[in-house]
């Protein structure tokens, strides 16, 4: 299964210009033969920490208008798993959507949220696609080992973390390597593969994100890593087949 990691230029409350974006790069997936593409935490209207912007930002998954956008991202082989602010009901939850043949076909919610106002999620599900299984957990997921443990309980293979490391910039320099290493710990604890997508660049408040996207193989080995400081794609071929059992294989390149 070909697997791919967006690490894009950080959009915010332009739904259009970012589904644009979207549309473009699933485009360039299919010609590619990606079976699944990643982008990054509430990459389609903009991350934020407060909580009368993530309200006014969230989109309901039955929204005529959401589903037209989504549409224009169809794709006949690339299923793609996309962040943003999710309206249900009165409620506001952090969740990224999993898109195939232009319709949402399921959602996960953020479990352990830290931006203001978002409810937990409590479902981890998990979705087939050919030989493979992956769930979705979402960046401040990953320092909750439960998160991923049910994804892997369920028979998960991959599991893919959108994350959005856009911080203070004291605050982005120090969680620049520890973004990558829990990576690591989440692939060895879990005998998964795991792939993350950041964004890059800065918000209007001067925070700023270097990109922390990479894949790491179950035995924590990083086996491809984003260029810092800039939009990047990462490309990795998994086996054919999701391996069951014990991990042994060596990985044949390590990203530097």
């Amino acid at each position: 299964m070909r697997i791919a990691a967006f690490q894009r230029m950080a959009l915010f409350d332009a739904v259009d210009r970012t589904t644009e974006v979207l549309a473009r790069d699933v485009a360039w997936a299919e010609a590619q033969g990606i079976d699944l593409a990643l982008f990054p935490e509430c990459y389609l209207q903009g991350h934020s920490y407060n909580k009368a912007i993530a309200r006014r930002r969230a989109l309901s998954l039955d929204d005529p208008a959401l589903n037209t956008l989504i549409g224009r991202c169809a794709s006949a082989r690339t299923t793609a798993v996309i962040g943003l602010f999710e309206l249900r009901g009165e409620a506001i939850y952090n969740s990224a959507i999993v898109v195939k043949a232009g319709q949402i076909i399921g959602v996960y919610a953020k479990a352990h949220p830290l931006e203001s106002g978002c409810t937990p999620g409590t479902d981890f599900p998990i979705w087939a696609l050919d030989d493979w299984r992956f769930g979705i957990n979402i960046c401040a997921d990953l320092r909750y080992p439960y998160t991923a443990s049910r994804l892997a309980r369920k028979g998960a293979g991959l599991i893919c973390n959108p994350i959005n490391l856009m911080l203070r910039p004291h605050k982005a320099e120090m969680w620049h390597k520890p973004g990558i290493s829990s990576l690591q710990i989440c692939a060895r604890h879990t005998k998964c593969w795991v792939m993350a997508s950041d964004v890059v660049g800065s918000n209007d408040d001067g925070w700023l994100s270097y990109g922390s996207s990479a894949i790491v193989d179950p035995n924590g080995v990083v086996v491809a890593k984003a260029k810092p400081y800039s939009e990047d794609v990462l490309v990795f071929d998994l086996p054919d087949r999701q391996h069951e059992g014990k991990f042994d294989q060596k990985a044949g390149v390590i990203a530097t």
